[in-house]
């Protein structure tokens, strides 16, 4: 059981408070409720970019990571189609300094051009080395197009297309900021050997006055029920052909996640999951295969996803997938197998929850779904997954109508 307190500034800013007075050191996250999926379809990439821009130096102080490393600070972040996180592991001693540095750069960020600039060149060369000159780089830039036909999760974090980026203007950028990274949509945990009313009275001291930006309505295009299987063939310089197959799901809010979850540990998860062992050690299709959903707020996708061995008939991989797939929905699954995947997960949650960092992490993310507290019930909603939900979800979900499919062949 996670303990912890909950407040909020009247400026709408979230904040957690958990304790753990075994360690002697603090963490202090900030998610802000912004992804890329908030993002104007003709400027993608603008909530990676942030990430980037906001260790570029606020308006007070120049250099962000100088002032935490002489405090013995370390810090990251990461942005996703869903939210931005910001995360910095400090002494307790120290704890003050990360609400100086976390509030200036949230008060106002150093916007010049050369800042935007550099930051500019950084994620252009990221988008070129990872998804341009990277074999299978493109993949999931044809994926996601191919499944989303509305939704923004169509495109990637990084951005549709690299021009976006490149032609992005300072004054866009400045709109971006004040209308997402506000108080009123960000959440706070300060973990670690800490006392709630101190961190109170930083949070009033650092944030209290940062004015709460307008409430930003989230008001995204939906997708529609597919009703037919959609595929895509291509090819490229790679060294195999790679499969890709999709199906739409109700996402992380919905009844079916803990189900779905549990599926893909059935289908892909490791080489004891029913595709590795039937597709890569039985018939030796694949050289690797697995089956993982994108865990996405809104209604979200499952994807299998593997190389085929040399000389395989994508068309022949394909059939035998189907095959376990077909077993999977006529066929209950045993026990046995259902509560090995679920130890495997409660395994992976406490090992998760060892982590002051992760447990922070969480209890933001769980901030966001709802309500911080969901994170101790979590593995009560995978312990109540039955047999019988398995069979029902994956007959729901695995349907052809359901499905989109790309061939990625190797040009020979």
């Amino acid at each position: 059981m996670i303990q912890f307190e909950k407040f909020v500034l009247d400026n709408g800013l979230r904040v957690i408070v958990h304790q753990d007075l075994s360690t002697p050191m603090a963490v202090l996250n900030i998610l802000y409720d912004v992804g890329a999926r908030d993002e104007n379809p003709n400027q993608t990439g603008f909530a990676h970019l942030f990430e980037h821009l906001m260790f570029g130096g606020s308006v007070n102080i120049s250099d962000y990571d100088e002032p935490l490393q002489m405090a013995g600070g370390e810090n990251n972040a990461y942005t996703t189609n869903d939210l931005t996180n910001y995360y910095i592991q400090i002494p307790a001693d120290n704890l003050e300094t990360t609400f100086w540095l976390e509030s200036d750069r949230m008060l106002s960020l150093a916007f010049d051009e050369k800042s935007l600039e550099v930051q500019r060149k950084v994620v252009c060369e990221e988008f070129k080395e990872h998804y341009i000159d990277k074999p299978y780089g493109d993949a999931w830039f044809k994926l996601r197009e191919l499944v989303y036909q509305k939704h923004p999760y169509r495109w990637m974090t990084i951005g549709k297309e690299l021009s976006h980026i490149e032609n992005a203007q300072l004054q866009d950028v400045k709109n971006f900021f004040f209308k997402h990274y506000r108080p009123n949509n960000a959440i706070m945990v300060v973990a670690g050997n800490v006392e709630t009313e101190k961190v109170k009275e930083l949070a009033k001291k650092w944030f209290g006055d940062i004015p709460a930006g307008v409430p930003y309505l989230r008001l995204l295009p939906q997708e529609e029920l597919q009703s037919e299987a959609r595929r895509l063939t291509v090819s490229s310089d790679v060294p195999l052909d790679a499969f890709y197959k999709c199906w739409h799901f109700g996402g992380r809010r919905s009844d079916e996640y803990h189900t779905i979850d549990l599926i893909t540990d059935i289908l892909g998860g490791g080489e004891s999951s029913r595709l590795h062992q039937k597709m890569v050690k039985e018939l030796q299709m694949f050289v690797a295969i697995q089956c993982y959903h994108l865990g996405s707020l809104d209604p979200g996708i499952v994807c299998i996803e593997g190389k085929l061995s040399k000389g395989v008939k994508m068309e022949d991989a394909e059939r035998e997938i189907e095959k376990i797939l077909t077993f999977l929905k006529e066929e209950p699954i045993l026990n046995i197998e259902l509560e090995k995947v679920k130890n495997k997960t409660e395994s992976i949650m406490a090992f998760e929850d060892m982590s002051l960092l992760n447990r922070a992490n969480s209890l933001a993310f769980y901030e966001l779904l709802g309500d911080a507290a969901m994170m101790n019930t979590e593995l009560d909603k995978y312990d109540a997954v039955t047999v019988a939900d398995i069979k029902s979800h994956a007959q729901n979900i695995f349907k052809d109508e359901n499905s989109s499919t790309l061939y990625y062949y190797a040009r020979n």
